[in-house]
């Protein structure tokens, strides 16, 4: 693989980092009387990093391959595990491991089939 793919894969993964951030806000507004200052400041984060999101997503599937991108994806469920106990002090448990290093497993199996396809 060369430095240029790369380089997008790893900005494509930073992206994904952000994205799971809207479910932490949405799952802190949830918390919140609706419409309270909280709420509306919780649910703006919200639509911000999904603007972000659709923004960076767009720029990223010039580059890459729409099905190697959207492989990539399933990784927000790593970040999901990790956000729910950084956050929200959610026990990980083996079966979350497990998980995780299926759906890692997955994508670099995509990925690296993906790269052999190419040549």
């Amino acid at each position: 693989m060369d430095k240029g793919k790369l380089k997008i894969l790893f900005l494509l993964h930073i992206l994904l980092m952000l994205f799971s951030l809207s479910a932490i806000c949405s799952k802190l507004a949830s918390n919140e009387q609706f419409l309270s200052f909280r709420f509306c400041l919780c649910y703006g984060g919200v639509i911000f990093i999904l603007g972000i999101y659709a923004i960076c997503w767009q720029q990223i599937i010039k580059r890459l391959p729409l099905t190697l991108a959207y492989a990539n994806k399933a990784i927000t469920v790593v970040w999901g595990i990790i956000w729910g106990a950084v956050f929200f002090h959610e026990g990980i448990t083996i079966g979350k491991i497990i998980g995780a290093i299926l759906v890692i497993s997955g994508v670099v199996l995509y990925a690296t089939t993906e790269e052999e396809n190419e040549h």
